[in-house]
């Protein structure tokens, strides 16, 4: 599977269980790219009739057989989810260096379900995944989190986050990456807190 790191990475906020899941090379195949691999498992796995802010919804974060590469476009990923501003499914994208380390971190992409009882952040590392807390970033700015997650983990760490419109569920917040990008389309920061 060229272009391809062929797993996933599924996080279950609610029970915090992270494992890898082969990312099947018929449906890499056939649902070409970030966005196609989030309807992917969006199709499979989603309510239609579900709350976009409730624990059913999905957050699929996906990066593309381009991404990381030379290509045109190649820093980009995709996230999709029930959408809580037009009750769709919606596809928000970003580049900047975060969608690349996301794919050189061993993962096409990362699948978060349900939701959690405190405020965490997914930490990846070398291909080792974990849930850690982020009780003391809750009510920072996106760039005031960064900078904290970067002293507390590595100064080279690269960071997607919502700031405090996403931690209210502004059903248009962002989820920020690499400070000043956005993934910025149909609240799927608000998804994400």
């Amino acid at each position: 599977m060229k272009g391809w790191m062929g797993k996933m990475l599924r996080v279950d906020l609610s029970t915090g269980k992270i494992r890898d899941e082969i990312l099947d090379p018929s449906v890499a195949k056939d649902y070409i790219g970030g966005r196609g691999i989030g309807i992917y498992y969006l199709n499979r796995e989603l309510d239609p009739n579900c709350d976009p802010l409730e624990p059913e919804n999905l957050l699929v974060m996906a990066t593309g057989p381009l991404t990381g590469t030379g290509a045109p476009t190649g820093a980009r990923y995709m996230v999709m989810t029930k959408s809580p501003l037009t009750g769709a499914i919606t596809c928000s994208n970003s580049g900047g260096r975060f969608p690349t380390e996301l794919k050189r971190s061993g993962y096409d992409g990362v699948i978060l379900s349900g939701r959690a009882n405190r405020p965490v952040y997914l930490y990846i590392d070398d291909g080792r995944a974990e849930l850690r807390d982020a009780s003391h970033l809750w009510g920072q700015t996106t760039h005031d989190a960064t900078d904290r997650l970067k002293s507390e983990t590595d100064a080279k760490a690269r960071i997607a986050c919502i700031g405090p419109a996403g931690e209210k569920l502004v059903r248009f917040a962002a989820i920020m990456n690499d400070k000043d990008r956005a993934a910025g389309r149909s609240g799927v920061g608000a998804v994400m807190g």
